[in-house]
């Protein structure tokens, strides 16, 4: 049109260009939707009809699970035994998120601390094809088919009857909390098979604080408690409070000590688990037919929950996340999710798919910790966490269920244990030692 109005000419460009726009989008939806059923195809006859890569097993033994890829010989597949302590492998130096920021801020490169960390877990077996990284999806380009899947995840013998089972890693980030050890307790007293439990803690303390994962007393005096027969299924690396920067980066950490279990669990560091909570979670997740399912909310308050003899799930509704909104102002504006009141499910049977990932409990397949890892570089941030890892997982290909029913529950400042939890020091004490690192991880 004349004078660089809308004619029709600009009309049916308009057009055309909204209708080439729709089926771009019908077409990266529908690429990922058969994505998804070839996977449901492919891993359902080899795992009792559900997507499941590597389910069922082959009989065999203890360690990464049916590795068929045509790059890799059989003489380098290799098969770790459970469980692997990350004492085991290498570390390497970092430099601490914060820090780095207060040497750009204050251009002192002094200001800048190093810190030993655990490397991620990539076996040698992937180092033909780039690392396990590569393997999964190349780093991202396309989502993980099932035979890729499957690769991942350690099982062990468990019983006379030499039966196998799923491994499950569990990742707990506490900071100075007088809860920790009874958390880790509980996860251990309260499974039906412990022996397939690893759990990880990123212990932040003050050096005279309680160490998480200590037993009472000595194991030399009683080597039957708890934290002592299993002692060699848990992890703990112990960072200085004041080096504590926000969950983000403690929880990087705790992904970093993840070793090829089958199973990839976060919790926080003071919740109480049901009985036999590992079956049932398995059971779960097992029942929504899909490699790619996260189970995650907010869980509910401890109390009235459990029956504290039995460890019986007393609460029978469970929490669904479904609401959202922006919360904070200016540059540090984020989005928030929240959940819907709480009542008892009315889908059984499966879990209940929600389009949100919660950090205070997950739990999934290993490879999701692999895929989608925290990111070192995010120090101070508390809220925008969970916003960010949902949906990095989703263009990963990993889709939120919320569980049927609750395996654990959470001790919030409410109630009775109001006091308890506001004892609690909180990783804001030693903000003042890193001005301006929220700001610049929240643009991040």
């Amino acid at each position: 049109s004349n004078g660089g109005g809308y004619g029709i000419g600009s009309i049916e460009s308009i057009l055309l260009v909204s209708v080439s726009c729709l089926l771009v989008t019908y077409g990266v939806v529908t690429l990922r939707t058969f994505a998804k059923i070839d996977d449901t195809a492919h891993a359902g006859a080899a795992s009792s009809g559900s997507v499941r890569g590597g389910g069922g097993g082959d009989g065999g033994i203890s360690g990464i699970a049916g590795i068929a890829d045509p790059i890799l010989s059989p003489s380098q597949q290799q098969h770790n035994t459970f469980p692997i302590s990350i004492d085991s492998t290498p570390y390497e130096t970092i430099v601490h998120p914060a820090s780095e920021v207060r040497s750009i801020r204050t251009n002192d490169e002094k200001q800048r601390v190093e810190m030993k960390v655990p490397t991620f877990w990539d076996p040698d077996v992937y180092a033909a094809v780039g690392g396990v990284r590569q393997h999964l999806g190349q780093h991202g380009k396309r989502l993980v088919t099932p035979q890729e899947a499957s690769d991942v995840g350690s099982y062990v013998t468990i019983g006379q009857h030499q039966q196998q089972f799923e491994t499950i890693y569990v990742a707990i980030a506490s900071y100075r909390d007088w809860q920790c050890t009874a958390t880790v307790e509980d996860i251990f007293a309260r499974a039906k098979y412990p022996q397939r439990i690893r759990v990880a803690i990123v212990d932040q303390v003050d050096p005279d604080d309680a160490k998480c994962a200590q037993p009472s007393t000595p194991c030399g005096t009683d080597p039957d408690q708890i934290l002592c027969r299993y002692s060699h299924q848990i992890d703990r690396y112990e960072m200085d409070a004041t080096l504590a920067v926000g969950p983000v980066f403690a929880r990087h950490i705790g992904h970093r000590m993840y070793r090829g279990e089958y199973f990839a669990m976060q919790c926080d560091a003071h919740i109480k688990m049901v009985q036999d909570w590992d079956e049932d979670i398995v059971e779960q997740w097992k029942s929504a037919d899909n490699e790619m399912a996260v189970l995650s909310t907010y869980l509910s308050d401890i109390q009235g929950a459990i029956d504290e003899q039995t460890g019986e799930r007393l609460h029978l509704s469970r929490p669904i996340m479904c609401r959202t909104d922006y919360e904070g102002w200016g540059d540090e504006r984020h989005l928030r999710h929240g959940q819907q009141p709480e009542g008892v499910p009315g889908i059984h049977g499966e879990p209940t798919l929600e389009p949100y990932w919660a950090a205070g409990f997950s739990f999934a397949r290993g490879h999701f910790v692999v895929q989608v890892p925290y990111d070192q570089h995010l120090p101070m941030i508390f809220q925008g966490e969970e916003i960010s890892i949902g949906l990095r997982g989703w263009t990963y290909g990993y889709d939120y269920y919320t569980p049927e029913k609750s395996v654990c529950f959470h001790m919030y400042a409410i109630g009775k244990n109001k006091i308890k939890r506001k004892s609690v020091k909180l990783f804001w004490e030693h903000s003042n030692l890193y001005t301006g690192s929220g700001s610049r991880a929240m643009a991040r």
